[in-house]
C-alpha cells in the first residue's frame, strides 16, 4: 500500500485509530493481559494521530519500508493431518452475510494429542472468520443452505481454534518443563463454521485446517481440554429493551478442584453489547479473566492469557452479559426489533464462554504463555524451510542472530529485511546495496527500525539477491 493510496483516507484512519476500532482488539487491557496483543501502544497511537493532525505529510520516500510479505501457504508446514472443507460458493447478498457449517470425517485411526493447529483460508479475501470444532460423537451435520449456521448441531463438538484475518497458528508449549496437548479422539469429525461477508457472493473458498501431533507415546504431555465452561440457554430478550444475562459454574458451590486456565473465548451474536468474565470465592480477591466493554460480533476468538491463571478450588466462574435488542443497535437483524431467544442461528442469540484449561499443578501460574507458545514453534519452524540463500544461527536465539550467506558475489544487489508473522516489515538490514566480496555476514540484535526490542516469537528473514528471493523462519526467545 502506497502513500498515494493511504493519504486520501487520513480522516477515516484518524477516526478508527482514535476510537480504537482499528486494529481490532476488543478486550480491556486494564482488566487482564493477553498473549499476542495486537492493540496499538499509546506511543504508536499518538504517532499516527499526530501525523494526521500535521497534515499527513509523506516524509522521506527513501526511508519507505519494504511492503508486507503475505503468504498463501502455511506457516507451520504440512503437519500430520490436513482436513479441507468442500469448495463452497459464498451466498452472501447485499446486506446479508453468509454463515455455513461443514462436517468432514477425520478418519484418524488412533487417538492423538495436538501440539499445534493452523487454519489456512482457501480465499483470504472472503473468509471473515472460521471456527474449528472436533466432534468425537459423530453427530454433527453440514448446514450450508440457510446462510445462518453459527455453530455445531451436536452438543459433543468442542471448539479448538478460531481464525480471523491476521491471526497466527495455535502452538502449545511443547518442551519440558511444560508440554501441553489437546486430545484428538480417533475417527472424530472436524467441523468448519465459516463466515463470509456481504459482497463476497459468487466467490469460492475451500479452507483447510492442519493438525500437528505429538509422536505416539510422547511422555509427560498434559491434557488440555476445550469446553464451553459458562453458558445460559434459558434467557429471553424482549424487543426494544436492553437486557442483562448472567451465567455461573458450578450452579451451586464452587469448583471441585484447582484448574489452570490458558484462554477464554466469550461468544454472543448480533445483539451482544458487552461481556465480563471472572472467578470469585466471596473474598475481596477476584480473578479477572476478560472484559469486553464494546462487543463486536465480527471480531471474536480465543484470548490466551499472558500468564496461566489459577482458578482455585471453591471459586465460582461467572459471566455478565448485556444485550441490546433495540433499533439503536445497528447490528440488530430484526427491523423492527423482535423477541429473540437462545439458538444456533445467527439471528438467535447465545451466551457462551469457551476456554482452554487443565488440572492445576503447583507453579503453573508462573508460566509465561506469551513466550512459551512462541517457543512452541521451535521444533516446527524449520521443518519446511531449507536454508535457501543463507544460514541463520543460533536459531532459536536470545540476544542476537547471525545471518550468513556464501550465495553472493561481488557486485550483487542485496536487500535483507525482517518481518513478523503478519507480514509487517519490522527491520530493514540492507536496502538494494551492492555487495563487495564473496560472502555476506549480518547480525540482527532483535530491535525494530525504531530501536525498540521486539518480543519473543517467530519472525521471517527475507533476502533478495539480484531479484531472487529467499525466506527463512527464525525464533526469538
Amino acid at each position: 500500500m502506497t502513500f498515494s493510496e493511504v493519504s486520501p483516507n487520513a480522516s477515516f484512519i484518524y477516526g478508527a485509530v482514535n476510537s480504537e476500532a482499528m486494529p481490532p482488539w476488543p478486550p480491556d487491557n486494564n482488566y487482564q493481559n493477553y498473549a499476542h496483543d495486537r492493540s496499538l501502544s499509546a506511543t504508536e497511537k499518538t504517532t499516527v494521530l499526530n501525523w494526521i493532525n500535521n497534515g499527513a505529510p509523506e516524509g522521506n520516500s527513501a526511508n519507505t519500508p519494504p511492503p508486507p510479505v503475505f503468504s498463501n501457504s502455511t506457516l507451520l508446514g504440512n503437519g500430520d493431518l490436513e482436513i479441507q472443507m468442500p469448495t463452497y460458493m459464498s451466498k452472501a447478498t447485499a446486506g446479508n452475510d453468509d454463515y455455513a457449517c461443514f462436517v468432514v470425517p477425520s478418519n484418524l485411526p488412533t487417538d492423538r494429542k495436538i501440539r499445534a493447529i493452523e487454519i489456512v483460508p482457501g480465499n483470504r479475501e472472503i473468509v471473515h472468520h472460521a471456527l474449528i470444532f472436533i466432534d468425537p460423537t459423530g453427530a454433527s451435520v453440514t448446514d450450508s443452505v440457510g446462510g445462518d449456521c453459527a455453530g455445531p448441531s451436536s452438543a459433543g463438538a468442542a471448539l479448538v481454534m478460531g481464525y480471523t484475518p491476521g491471526s497466527t497458528p495455535l502452538t502449545l508449549p511443547a518442551t519440558s518443563p511444560l508440554k501441553l496437548g489437546i486430545p484428538f479422539p480417533a475417527n472424530s469429525q472436524v467441523l468448519f463454521t465459516m463466515h463470509y461477508p456481504d459482497g463476497s457472493y459468487g466467490q469460492f473458498d475451500s479452507t483447510k485446517v492442519i493438525f500437528h501431533f505429538y509422536p505416539p507415546g510422547e511422555p509427560a504431555v498434559r491434557d488440555v481440554s476445550t469446553a464451553n465452561v459458562l453458558e445460559n440457554w434459558s434467557f429471553y430478550l424482549p424487543p426494544n429493551q436492553v437486557t442483562s444475562v448472567s451465567a455461573q459454574y458450578p450452579s451451586a458451590g464452587g469448583l471441585p478442584a484447582n484448574f489452570s486456565l490458558l484462554s477464554v473465548f466469550p461468544h454472543m451474536h448480533l445483539l451482544g453489547k458487552s461481556m465480563k468474565v471472572y472467578a470469585e470465592d466471596g473474598s475481596p480477591d477476584t480473578l479477572k479473566l476478560i472484559n469486553i466493554p464494546e462487543w463486536d460480533f465480527h471480531w471474536q476468538g480465543f484470548y490466551f492469557f499472558k500468564t496461566i491463571q489459577k482458578a482455585a478450588i471453591g471459586m465460582t466462574l461467572r459471566a455478565e452479559a448485556v444485550y441490546d435488542n433495540t433499533s439503536a443497535n445497528p447490528e440488530n437483524p430484526n427491523n423492527p426489533p423482535a423477541a429473540v431467544f437462545p439458538g444456533l442461528n445467527t439471528t438467535d442469540e447465545m451466551m457462551l464462554v469457551y476456554a482452554h484449561y487443565m488440572l492445576y499443578q503447583p507453579g503453573d501460574e508462573n508460566y509465561n504463555l506469551d513466550s512459551l507458545m512462541s517457543l512452541g514453534f521451535q521444533d516446527l519452524a524449520n521443518e519446511e524451510y531449507g536454508e535457501g540463500l543463507f544460514t541463520a544461527y543460533p536459531n532459536p536465539f536470545d540476544a542476537s542472530i547471525n545471518l550468513y550467506s556464501t550465495a553472493v558475489a561481488s557486485g550483487d544487489i542485496v536487500s535483507v529485511s525482517i518481518y513478523d508473522t503478519h507480514g509487517k516489515a519490522i527491520r530493514q538490514l540492507m536496502k538494494a546495496e551492492s555487495v563487495s566480496g564473496e560472502s555476506l555476514h549480518l547480525i540482527w540484535n532483535g530491535e525494530n527500525d525504531h530501536g525498540e526490542m521486539v518480543g519473543s516469537g517467530m519472525y521471517f528473514v527475507s533476502i533478495n539477491v539480484n531479484g531472487v528471493l529467499s525466506n527463512q523462519r527464525i525464533l526469538k526467545r
